[in-house]
């Protein structure tokens, strides 16, 4: 571009320097260009690129983007559009003028040639007074940002617009064509002469468009014709056609101020006739577009940055919906000219007014760099309401219409630098507030973004216009085609919607959807008030229609996104006036907003006010309350039936809930279930230990929980089995979860130094434990266990299992710290010479399995109660956190990876890291934190997708505040897992991931993620879309081993559940199954066989929540050929195509191997299957 500024040209400059190769033949070039000082108008640019931009790297990144977001410079390209726009030029002047006529009868005449008058409301009638004509155009110009050089590449592909005004001559009109849109009927009988005969001269497509679907805004779009004369395709442009009015038009400009009536309906008296301020607006537009193209020229000449400053502003909107595309924010379609007006704000200044004369914008320096205006333009619209304090650009004749008659009649404003207009006229608040928050949030990643933030990116590259991840919560009413889900948005039809609005709100928005939204925009925000942050109001926008029809068509659909304020967005109760002003104009209007909810109560305090009181069973369902709240003003406003709105929270919280017949099945028993319900019987169970304290040996000092039933992170809720209610479940019904628990004791010189005394030490205080807590009746049953069902024997250590009469189970461990110090010593014998070792009695085996145990007791007792701490903290810190998690850990395992290839402490770490944003201090303090569980999922699946797993993350999981700079972190991946999720208690990143996931799992969560995130990206969520995110594919597996469902306990938490399944052979139950098994799960144990028995040759996945599917894949190692030796550490077979020169080679005996577990799994497996993949 030109007018280039210095910072353009120092980056061209460095761009050019790393070019430069030295000369062959010339033997000092290399080493005099490699010591060759940095001169000082090189480190001055440096400087300037560190200060003036972002970073130095971020210039770089800036400097690479324009070039790709700005038209071809070819000329080869720019020759046949030229060649076109000279051509139209001379076809319109030299049009045949059309006599003037009744709009009814013109109409009549142009249909009959498949050419729509596209009328405005109120449509004209064959009594008219007033007729229409044609006149070749007084002028014809290119203006908009084609004619500035300023254009930048929209959203999905949409070609540059190059817009061509086309000036009706003043003879046309009328002084009192202000008046029932006869200046919007004459223009629109202008455009279809034009564009009638432009179909029959020029070889292109044409079509109407308006922006927001408002037939006063129509204007002609012409497309190339491939292979035409006038084929400008390469130039990847659309030419839009747009008719104008000079300024010295004879409607009088007093007459056009926004508090004039200019709309007069039938059967109104004009003295009833309300202002009509938009309508007035639409009119002074006509006068606008020169006027803009001049005083863009002007800003273009005054700032050099300002060309390079709006394309980066551009990026970010389009990025964000803000302008066209598939989905857009309400109202910012055609606004280009707003973006242009923001920078001239910033630039020039703010005109002062006669109530606004000392706190004013004042205009920067106009050498800021490119970066620095974009972010001043952001810093705008971040602190400035709008809607609550007028803004005037500096202007230089000073203002047309006095201020007041802005903020009287618009609820925002914002008048241009010409004063023509207020821009902001058409656009609701709602969307304006989304804009203020979009541009907090940059601003806040721009002032806390670190290093290793790709904040680039997120600024200019990443679509943001994924509503699913960018609001809170879900609603859904009708059905469309279209959309990229949101986070909370509303489907409303408009069909039944519109019938409520008036004739007048038609005719001031232009059309009945533009009334609609308006209304819907206005009711929301005064309903939902204080509990979110931003409301957007979400379309596509207008689309191009045929010129033979005479409107666009209707909107069938919106979304309403909302952005929580989690400290007011789920209260149970809206206060209104107090009894005494119910009579009032302010009870009057909370009773029309809220309709037969709106009631007297009084309160404890005494007080007795008009009020809404939201009822909820259980404190899940306040999550709901934001959107019963919409889906009550749609219906009640607007006439949308609440049965046909359905939520989208609905169908994830279903996942997170056992099946309605189950919960019934285990309600029946009378036990209380849930997350709560668990912590209050563990501390039952600690009270009742903690009572017995004098009957133990040593005192009992600390109880540390480390079960994630104990810190709201399980996939599924906990649910207890009475003893007395166990018999009556079926067998799929009986799985009991373990809660895990540390017991620590006091320091004494009575512990052995022993390791092996020490276990007998830890047996015999257990059964002290057990001893007293059933001697004083506080469980039902107490166990010393010397193994687990893990398949470990001896090295977890001893616990003890306790059983209490509400049904809960707990297993506890003792923990003593001179322990790991005796671990270390057997262990570190294996690192001694070779000569001490024959001293040792250490033999090797043990050496390792002391190795092995000292990291299960790092990790049992010195990481989990820490790591349970931190998730407990995070849960209660951020509302959305434990959804979260709990949707994170049901996704990983409906895709038979959680436990069996990931932790889930690694699951829960993940989960945080959207929740913990680079300097953010105060809890949900942060504008990117997510305050609903299903936004802050798809936030886990996108850096899932996104993450390679040979990348090192940190996440701050036990700082009160995360540090604005991320620590080091060094990747360290082994055969097992190639994960590295550090923390600040765990710098090497290796605690929770050691053991897997291993590259071929790794590589198969990016895959799923990927496949979930187009779900939600491209569909609307609804309960198939939501079956799909949590339906595992098969297609992939060598072998599929199909378990028997009615065997297995925890088959009633499988995503697929049939209830049919136990009760279709359902069996005598055995003495044996009086007693409760806690932890009890046999399809677990019988994975951890095979993987244990067949890991050199199979991969085995299974979904440890109630899965009846073990899926294997053959390893790449075991296949093929390979010569016979003995413990060749797989089943083998002698190859049958063996010849004379590969005697002895032998390939996997596969059929042995199935046939093998098969044996393994008798009673469990119902079959094996085998697939051949291609």
């Amino acid at each position: 571009m030109e007018d280039e500024g210095p910072e353009d040209s120092g980056g061209d400059e460095e761009a050019s320097m790393d070019g430069v190769e030295p000369t062959p033949g010339d033997p000092g070039a290399s080493s005099h260009h490699a010591s060759k000082p940095p001169t000082g108008e090189e480190l001055r640019m440096i400087k300037d690129a560190v200060n003036l931009y972002q970073s130095s790297s971020f210039k770089l990144q800036v400097d690479a983007l324009l070039p790709n977001v700005r038209p071809s410079v070819k000329d080869s390209r720019k020759a046949p559009l030229e060649h076109f726009l000279h051509s139209l030029r001379s076809h319109l002047i030299s049009m045949r003028a059309v006599e003037p006529q009744n709009p009814v009868s013109a109409a009549r005449a142009l249909a009959k040639q498949g050419i729509a008058i596209p009328f405005a409301l109120p449509h004209p009638t064959e009594d008219a007074k007033w007729k229409v004509g044609f006149e070749p155009p007084s002028d014809v110009n290119i203006v908009g940002s084609w004619a500035n050089q300023i254009c930048v590449k929209r959203k999905e592909g949409a070609p540059f617009t190059v817009d061509v005004t086309i000036e009706m001559p003043d003879s046309l009109f009328q002084e009192k064509d202000y008046l029932d849109s006869r200046y919007f009927h004459k223009r629109s009988f202008y455009l279809a002469v034009v564009a009638r005969s432009l179909s029959t001269s020029l070889e292109v497509d044409i079509f109407y468009q308006s922006a927001l679907g408002d037939p006063r805004l129509t204007i002609l779009v012409l497309s190339p014709r491939k292979g035409s004369q006038n084929d400008f395709s390469k130039t990847h442009a659309e030419v839009h056609v747009i008719p104008v009015i000079s300024s010295s038009n004879p409607m009088p400009l007093p007459r056009l101020s926004p508090s004039h009536a200019n709309v007069r309906l039938p059967g109104k008296s004009s003295t009833g006739t309300r202002p009509t301020p938009i309508y007035n607006t639409n009119i002074l537009l006509a006068t606008y577009p020169k006027l803009s193209l001049l005083t863009t020229n002007a800003l273009k000449r005054l700032s050099p940055a300002f060309s390079d400053a709006y394309a980066l502003l551009r990026i970010w909107a389009n990025q964000r919906g803000y302008g066209e595309g598939p989905i857009c924010v309400r109202g910012f379609q055609g606004k280009g000219c707003w973006w242009n007006e923001i920078l001239g704000l910033v630039v020039l200044g703010e005109e002062p007014t006669s109530a606004n004369k000392t706190n004013v914008r004042k205009p920067l320096g106009k050498g800021l760099s490119s970066y620095q205006l974009f972010r001043a333009a952001l810093d705008v619209l971040a602190r400035q309401d709008f809607s609550q304090k007028a803004v005037y650009v500096k202007s230089t004749n000073g203002h047309k219409y006095p201020p007041e008659e802005y903020t009287s009649h618009h609820s925002a404003v914002f008048v241009d630098s010409t004063s023509t207009l207020n821009l902001l006229a058409d656009v609701p608040s709602t969307s304006l507030g989304m804009l203020r928050y979009d541009a907090n949030e940059t601003l806040e990643k721009l002032n806390t973004s670190s290093e290793s933030d790709n904040i680039f990116a997120q600024l200019f590259l990443n679509d943001q216009t994924r509503l699913f991840k960018r609001c809170d919560a879900v609603i859904r009413q009708g059905t469309v085609d279209f959309f990229h889900q949101l986070l909370t948005f509303c489907r409303v039809d408009l069909t039944l919607a519109s019938k409520k609005q008036s004739a007048h709100e038609f005719v001031e928005y232009g059309s009945s959807d533009n009334a609609l939204l308006a209304a819907i925009s206005q009711t929301l925000q005064r309903g939902l008030s204080d509990r979110v942050q931003a409301i957007g109001i979400f379309h596509p926008s207008s689309k191009m229609w045929s010129v033979s029809e005479a409107h666009s068509p209707l909107l069938s659909t919106i979304f309403v996104g909302l952005i929580y304020n989690t400290e007011n967005a789920f209260r149970l109760v809206d206060h209104g006036p107090p009894v005494e002003e119910q009579d009032s104009e302010a009870g009057r209007l909370f009773r029309q907003l809220w309709g037969e909810k709106a009631e007297l109560r009084r309160f404890k305090d005494g007080r007795i006010t008009e009020s809404v009181v939201w009822e909820v069973k259980t404190s899940d369902d306040r999550a709901f309350i934001p959107v019963a709240i919409v889906r009550h003003l749609l219906r009640y406003h607007f006439g949308v039936p609440i049965n046909d709105t359905r939520n989208s929270q609905n169908y994830f919280d279903a996942k997170l809930r056992l099946p309605v017949e189950v919960s019934n099945i285990f309600q029946a028993s009378g036990s209380s279930s849930g997350f709560k319900s668990a912590l209050t019987a563990f501390d039952g169970l600690v009270k009742s230990l903690k009572s017995l304290g004098d009957q133990f040996p040593l005192v009992l000092s600390s109880i540390s929980p480390t079960s994630e039933y104990l810190r709201y992170a399980s996939a599924l809720g906990p649910v207890p089995i009475p003893q007395s209610a166990y018999l009556a479940l079926p067998e799929s019904y009986r799985y009991l979860p373990i809660i895990d628990a540390n017991l620590e004791f006091e320091k004494s010189t009575k512990w052995p130094d022993d390791f092996h005394a020490l276990q007998k030490v830890k047996l015999a205080l257990l059964e002290a434990i057990a001893t007293a807590l059933l001697s004083a009746n506080r469980v039902i049953r107490a166990s010393v266990c010397t193994a687990d069902y893990s398949g470990s024997t001896g090295q977890q250590g001893p616990s003890l299992e306790v059983y209490t009469a509400e049904g809960w189970a707990f297993s506890m461990r003792i923990w003593y710290d001179r322990e790991a110090t005796l671990l270390e010593r057997v262990s570190a014998s294996a690192r001694t010479p070779v000569g001490q070792l024959a001293a040792s009695a250490v033999n090797p085996r043990e050496q390792r399995e002391a190795q092995q145990t000292l990291e299960i007791h790092t990790r049992q007792f010195i990481h989990a109660p820490r790591h349970h701490r931190a998730i407990a903290n995070l849960a209660h810190r951020f509302t959305a956190y434990p959804g979260t998690v709990r949707l994170a850990k049901r996704w990983f395992a409906a895709h038979w990876l959680l436990l069996t290839h990931i932790s889930a402490e690694a699951v829960e770490i993940i989960a945080a890291r959207p929740f913990l944003v680079s300097g953010t201090d105060h809890p949900d303090g942060s504008l990117s934190v997510p305050r609903s569980k299903e936004r802050g999922f798809a936030l886990v699946l996108e850096f899932l997708r996104d993450w390679k797993p040979e990348e090192p993350i940190f996440v701050p999981i036990y700082e009160k505040s995360t540090p604005s700079s991320e620590p080091t972190v060094v990747a360290v991946s082994s055969k097992q897992g190639v994960w590295t999720i550090s923390t600040s208690e765990d710098k090497s990143g290796r605690m929770w991931t050691s053991g897997g996931p291993d590259i071929i799992a790794a590589r198969r969560i990016r895959a799923i993620a990927k496949e979930a995130c187009k779900i939600l990206n491209g569909t609307d969520i609804d309960s198939l879309s939501v079956e799909r995110l949590f339906t595992h594919a098969t297609d992939d597996y060598d072998v599929i081993i199909e378990l028997n469902p009615m065997v297995l306990p925890r088959y009633h938490q499988s995503v697929n559940f049939d209830s049919c399944a136990w009760s279709k052979d359902r069996t005598k139950p055995r003495e044996d199954d009086a007693i409760p098994r806690p932890g009890f799960d046999p399809a677990w144990l019988l994975f951890q066989d095979l993987q244990a028995t067949y890991s050199d040759t199979l991969k085995f996945f299974y979904d440890v929540c109630g899965g009846h599917y073990i899926g294997a894949i053959w390893l790449p190692i075991v296949s093929g050929v390979r010569p016979f030796r003995v413990m060749g550490g797989f089943s083998s077979t002698p190859d049958q195509k063996t010849s004379e020169r590969n005697k002895g080679t032998v390939v996997l005996n596969k059929q042995a191997v199935l046939d093998e577990i098969e044996r393994m799994g008798t009673g469990l497996i119902k079959k094996v299957e085998v697939r051949e993949r291609s």
